[in-house]
């Protein structure tokens, strides 16, 4: 009777020998981002992930210091997936496909794009997309120094453009008709005379013509000459 005692105990919690074999940074990664695509980034925590994984929450520290960790993790394991365009003799266009390439991946993970967009990374993965820009903002003809104040701005500007249109969308407008026509008498009833001029165009919104226009405006900044001489005057 005392022998059978033991397998009439329920099994041990923790991380199941398969589930610890298959077990890696790489499963962690992919683990955390399907709980941010399905219910944000709040949601992340060493439980929800390794519930998904079917282990125990503790043995994810084997592979992750802590939530901040994982949740880098998780931004590098985007970015992973950013496909660095080639060069080309047009700086416009290099800066432009780099634009174009950050929104991709960006609206991929909807959801995770502040990880991606504002978390301050010193990996590789992480640095790889900064050293590309700077690159070609150095063929522009500026020094190192220059060349990260016109990168700083270039993201911010990027950064804000495709975090409204991943998350908090449109503060005004939309692309319905019937939403259109309602925001624009909406706002045209407001009283406030220039937004009832500018009701027409505030009451819709194309996100592909707003980064489009976005981006124009920052090739324009970035490839202007001697415009940090003009800002400084």
């Amino acid at each position: 009777m005392t022998d059978a005692t033991p397998s009439l105990r329920p099994p041990r919690r923790g991380r199941p020998p398969k589930a610890q074999a298959q077990l890696s940074r790489t499963a962690i990664q992919q683990a955390a981002l399907s709980v941010i695509d399905a219910e944000g980034i709040d949601a992340v925590s060493m439980r929800s992930v390794s519930r998904i994984l079917g282990v125990d929450a503790k043995s994810l520290y084997h592979y992750v210091e802590d939530k901040g960790d994982l949740l880098d993790a998780v931004a590098e394991h985007v970015l992973e997936q950013l496909r660095p365009p080639a060069a080309t003799d047009s700086i416009d266009a290099d800066l432009r496909a780099w634009a174009h390439e950050f929104r991709r991946i960006t609206l991929a993970h909807p959801q995770a794009a502040t990880l991606v967009l504002t978390r301050q990374l010193s990996s590789t993965v992480g640095l790889a997309p900064v050293e590309g820009i700077l690159e070609v903002l150095r063929r522009t003809g500026r020094g190192p120094e220059e060349a990260v104040h016109f990168l700083r701005t270039l993201l911010a500007t990027l950064i804000g453009t495709l975090l409204r249109e991943a998350s908090a969308g449109p503060t005004f407008g939309t692309t319905d008709p019937a939403g259109i026509a309602e925001r624009q008498a909406t706002l045209e009833a407001s009283g406030l005379p220039q937004i009832g001029l500018a009701a027409p165009y505030l009451a819709r919104f194309d996100r592909d013509r707003e980064f489009d226009f976005t981006v124009d405006l920052i090739i324009r900044l970035a490839t202007t000459p001697d415009v940090t001489d003009q800002i400084a005057d």
